[in-house]
């Protein structure tokens, strides 16, 4: 690249980064079954440990957070154990990491719960949506709505999560609030019909993820905590009558805590935002004055353009993580990317995890 504003430093909240080229959560569903990342996960991260900043797999705060099989947990101690070696890992590479705090509420199934329970929504509307259980794709179960007295002890558990994440050794949390799962599903009004404080006006929809995001930052300070937003993604059947109005309420509820950045989809991959949606997310934009991270189907050089002319910060880059495990190095050199074996995404072994070779390793 001639021109390496992607590779000028980057003041992320507490945490003082090398560069903006960040990896994005990537589910790739090699965990132990009880949720205990294995310790094949350990090589995995430390190879991506020159990412400015690596964002982990979505790992759920509880065992009714669950919602596909052989995803990691942050719910028990043994969870914190297998965490610990991976971010002692990527700390002895020299890098950074973060734990991304996940509860999946309706998008889920009465296999993958403590005693065959029903997951939680907001309201009890099924999702026409799928996950992945023993028997392969399986239809989402009906979802019960969660009780206005559940609600605090809902917090409480990202909070404990958040605890636990710092007995890990993490660097900073994100909280995911966006495609499609639990705090995302109260924002939106397609997934919200409640009457009570966390339903009707858009104000009262984005109530559960302040609060989330206000427990999270009690226990690790604001400047460690980010966010994950997707203002008009539609993955796992959402949708809001007024996504403007809706996300104009998250985003200026978020905007004064101090946090250390909101990290948002802009695009999915495979989809093109309308002319209107790019102008509604321009618009979005403007309610953050904070750290702003963008996700969606970047390379080296939009990702360049972007944070040159301000409209992000720092760029998340997913796929192409998963194939080239120093991708801030090859995006440098302007060296040629591998492409990645999009059969070996979701579980199985190292194949398509930990093969993928680096450019010295390939030389």
């Amino acid at each position: 690249m001639s021109d390496q504003t992607l590779f000028s430093p980057l003041k992320l909240g507490a945490l003082d980064l090398p560069h903006r080229v960040l990896m994005a959560p990537l589910t790739r569903n090699r965990a132990h079954p009880d949720g205990t990342p294995a310790d094949l996960a350990v090589e995995y991260y430390r190879q991506r440990a020159s990412a400015g900043l690596i964002i982990t797999e979505a790992t759920q705060i509880s065992a009714e957070g669950k919602g596909y099989i052989n995803t990691p947990g942050i719910h028990g101690d043994a969870h914190v154990k297998a965490w610990k070696k991976i971010t002692d890992a990527v700390h002895e590479a020299g890098g950074r990491i973060a734990l991304q705090l996940w509860h999946v509420g309706r998008i889920s199934h009465t296999s993958l719960l403590p005693n065959g329970e029903s997951p939680v929504a907001p309201s009890a509307i099924r999702a026409d949506s799928q996950t992945f259980t023993e028997n392969g794709p399986t239809d989402v179960s009906e979802p019960r709505a969660l009780a206005l007295s559940e609600i605090p002890r809902l917090i409480e558990e990202y909070r404990k999560a958040a605890e636990r994440a710092k007995e890990a050794g993490f660097d900073m949390v994100e909280v995911h609030a966006a495609n499609g799962y639990l705090l995302d599903q109260f924002i939106q009004d397609k997934t919200n019909t409640r009457d009570d404080a966390y339903g009707g006006s858009a104000e009262n929809r984005v109530r559960l993820m302040k609060e989330v995001v206000e427990a999270v930052a009690e226990v690790w300070g604001a400047d460690r905590v980010g966010v994950r937003l997707s203002p008009l993604g539609q993955f796992n059947d959402m949708g809001d009558s007024d996504p403007e109005a809706t996300f104009t309420a998250a985003y200026k509820a978020l905007n004064g805590l101090g946090l250390a950045y909101l990290h948002v989809v802009e695009k999915f991959p495979g989809s093109q935002p309308t002319s209107e949606e790019g102008a509604i997310l321009d618009r979005l934009r403007t309610h953050w004055t904070g750290t702003y991270i963008a996700n969606g189907d970047f390379d080296a050089e939009t990702a360049n353009a972007w944070i040159k002319k301000g409209r992000a910060d720092g760029i998340t880059f997913g796929r192409p993580f998963i194939s080239n495990p120093d991708l801030p190095e090859r995006f440098k050199r302007g060296a040629p990317l591998t492409e990645p074996d999009q059969s070996t995404f979701y579980g199985g072994d190292h194949h398509g995890y930990t093969d993928y070779p680096s450019l010295e390793e390939a030389a």
